[in-house]
């Protein structure tokens, strides 16, 4: 093998050696990936999107409960890949542990099913109206649920970043297409899941919700048989530090057992390694910079005691891109809450609806989720072919606008979709006085078309969302944590799913004690959501004024590689935050 044909990067195949980079990687070992992103998406979005439904029809769960399951489920689906992540970056890496938690994903997808279709396992069912379920049928029901999630964990953080190692960061060509990359990654993702919300749905809740879920069972396992067909094509990061999350313990402790030393008036003093040693290990340096200056104090060369350890100013610089990720994941939570509403509440309200097209065609309420698939696939070529063209010439930009930019253009959108969303539901409840509906099952005569714009826009927002978390935390992390890093946007939309599964609960709770209305009872047609979504909207706008003042403070991370002709920096961003 020619030395000079080889992966910059220091990839190898799957039994350790160097990769040509001309056989290997870039989108045509991706185009292997993409395919079971597709499918896996339309297997948890079948799920996730009409979940809600079916507990209420076929387990006989009020909607407070339904709405609480689902959201602590899909949250446990979105927080297990912390652990996927640490044993991908501390052990098995990113291939193995995508392949081990793909059986148990399978394995979870063959019990659902079987809870489902299986006489002995489901509720029995007369002329659509089910009796109540056994205990023991509830718990085969949870117990497949979230065998799904713990297969979700070593899946979800590292077919994303497994699909980025394809792309050679110090070959300029396959940087450049990297760039696009994670567009392109979520678009295949919804494809998955616009067929689960228009086909998936529908077949539940018409064919029969053992075909509904056996489907999708059945793709799963085909995407994995295309998964590893393209082994030969893939190009595997190797681990350079065997428990790279130390440091994030290491750095804090060094910097509190040299506090009272006195921090150097010039970075250039604190401890380093040559670039040299870096490009040897095949590793990256990063420069300093100053934020969380407490943490240089790691870095500090003590003259009196050399023996004891230091710590590298690229190792105090990888702790401050995890503080600042986590400063900027908080900042996250609130959008999160406002993304599970698309599989709960929106859901039930559309049920109450006339869900009737063309005098005889019935549109399952999940179904209008499609629509924000729909709109995240129309906006994703628009954005990637249009949009960063056009924005790159104004700001030299790769990316045509920053990445914290990005993020705060889709809050922007989903504020104004949650607004829509409170405007349509006070015109729903003013329909419902108008016409003295107070029963739950009596359908309001408003067409469920009037719910769109929230989904559209919802859709939209996500484009500029669920891609620029994606993109940002791979991008900012530390180099030897990237699947970790992935999990901070996985975590974020989790703890945004409990963190509205807490407020549904406590609001419940609140508004409906000492005989009062609630807000979201299990009667819609005599409630508040009205109110609900009016609360959405105020702690949504408080939450941009935070975000806007975080990121207005945050720093990118910059690197030093060696180039030929000496060293060059490489920096993710050109702006700080969203200043411009």
């Amino acid at each position: 093998m020619e030395t000079k044909d080889v992966t910059q990067d220091g990839t190898v195949d799957l039994r350790g050696q160097p990769v040509l980079a001309s056989t290997t990687g870039k989108w045509k070992a991706c185009a292997f990936l993409v395919g079971y992103e597709a499918f896996e998406r339309m297997a948890f979005y079948g799920i996730a999107s009409n979940l809600v439904n079916y507990l209420t029809t076929q387990l006989h769960e009020d909607t407070v409960s339904s709405v609480r399951n689902v959201n602590n489920w899909s949250g446990s689906v979105w927080l297990t890949p912390i652990l996927g992540a640490y044993i991908a970056d501390s052990f098995l890496g990113r291939f193995w542990t995508f392949t081990f938690s793909s059986l148990i994903y399978v394995m979870g997808m063959v019990f659902l099913t079987m809870a489902v279709s299986v006489k002995t396992l489901k509720p029995t069912c007369n002329n659509g109206v089910c009796s109540k379920a056994t205990p023991s049928q509830i718990t085969f029901f949870y117990i497949s649920l979230y065998t799904i999630a713990l297969g979700a964990g070593g899946t979800k953080p590292n077919i994303s970043t497994f699909g980025a190692d394809q792309f050679d960061d110090f070959n300029p060509a396959e940087k450049q297409m990297k760039v696009s990359f994670f567009n392109w990654w979520m678009f295949s993702s919804f494809v998955g899941a616009l067929f689960a919300t228009l086909g998936l749905v529908y077949i539940q809740e018409n064919l029969g919700w053992g075909l509904g879920y056996g489907i999708p069972t059945v793709g799963l396992l085909f995407s994995l048989f295309i998964f590893y067909l393209g082994t030969p094509l893939y190009r595997h990061k190797v681990r350079k530090s065997r428990s790279p999350a130390k440091d994030l313990i290491r750095v804090p402790l060094a910097a509190f057992r040299n506090r009272k030393l006195q921090l150097p008036a010039s970075p250039s003093e604190l401890y380093e390694v040559e670039l040299q040693g870096y490009s040897g290990a095949g590793k990256r340096l990063v420069q300093h910079t100053p934020v969380f200056r407490f943490l240089d104090r790691a870095a500090i060369k003590d003259a009196t005691n050399s023996s004891r350890p230091k710590c590298t100013v690229t190792q105090v610089e990888g702790t401050k891109l995890v503080l600042g990720m986590v400063i900027i994941w908080l900042a996250t939570l609130v959008p999160s809450t406002i993304w599970a509403q698309i599989n709960t509440l929106f859901v039930k309200q559309g049920t109450t609806l006339n869900r009737t097209l063309f005098h005889a065609f019935p549109i399952p309420a999940a179904s209008l989720g499609s629509f924000v698939t729909l709109s995240m696939l129309l906006s994703v070529p628009l954005y990637d072919r249009y949009f960063v063209p056009f924005m790159r010439r104004k700001t030299e930009n790769p990316r045509g606008i920053t990445l914290l930019q990005r993020l705060g253009v889709g809050f922007v959108i989903q504020i104004i979709a949650i607004a829509i969303a409170y405007a349509i539901e006070v015109r729903r409840m003013h329909v419902v006085r108008t016409n003295h509906i107070t029963q739950p099952n009596q359908v309001v005569p408003m067409s469920i078309l009037w719910l769109l714009p929230q989904y559209i826009l919802l859709g939209f927002a996500d484009v500029f969302i669920a891609i620029g978390l994606l993109e940002f935390f791979y991008d900012q992390s530390p180099e030897d944590m990237q699947s970790l890093g992935t999990t901070f946007f996985t975590s974020g939309i989790g703890v945004g799913n409990f963190l509205n599964s807490f407020l549904v609960t406590v609001v419940d709770k609140l508004t409906g004690e000492n005989g009062g209305k609630s807000w979201i009872g299990n009667n819609l047609n005599d409630s508040h959501l009205d109110y609900y979504y009016g609360f959405l909207l105020v702690i949504s706008t408080l939450n941009l004024g935070v975000f806007l003042w975080v990121s207005s403070l945050y720093i990118y991370k910059k690197e030093a590689i060696e180039a030929k002709d000496g060293i060059e920096s490489k920096a993710l961003d050109t702006s700080l935050g969203l200043q411009v």
